[in-house]
């Protein structure tokens, strides 16, 4: 059974507002207005993306409209508010592109109190970038998240 909206992480924690990849890149929370920038990574990763998420969450679907993807940005500001979940963009230091997003969401307990993802524009596959990603996730989870069995890429 899933934890209860917002009670999955202690009160009055505080998710991290920016976060520093060695690159030069950083996470910060996606946010309605990077729609355009979203636009580009998804529906120009589309199909690895579908066979990733298209499964479990019907994402991304063939024809997201910008109104689509603008509406589903801000779902999910609104749940980082809340701390239902939490998704990160991961973004060049000027923010002129968005490369990629790391998910956290509630995990069904006992197996795992969160399940974390992360994704790359196809561009990226296979890159240094890509690399640095899948070691510094799980580093920056055990290391600022209060999570204790926390699972990755589990699609």
């Amino acid at each position: 059974m899933s934890e209860p909206a917002g009670e999955w992480l202690p009160a009055g924690w505080q998710h991290p507002s920016i976060i520093f990849l060695p690159t030069g890149h950083h996470l910060r929370p996606i946010r309605a207005t990077d729609t355009e920038l979203d636009m580009d990574a998804v529906m120009g990763s589309r199909e690895r993306l579908w066979s990733i998420y298209g499964d479990a969450w019907g994402w991304p679907p063939a024809t997201m409209t910008a109104e689509q993807d603008r509406a589903d940005l801000q779902r999910h500001a609104d749940e980082m508010e809340a701390h239902e979940s939490f998704n990160f963009a991961l973004l060049d230091a000027d923010e002129t592109e968005l490369i990629g997003c790391v998910y956290i969401d509630p995990g069904e307990l006992p197996k795992a109190d969160a399940e974390i993802s992360w994704w790359v524009r196809d561009e990226y596959v296979g890159s240094e970038l890509e690399a640095v990603l899948d070691t510094f996730v799980p580093t920056w989870i055990e290391r600022d998240w209060p999570l204790s069995a926390p699972r990755y890429n589990e699609f």
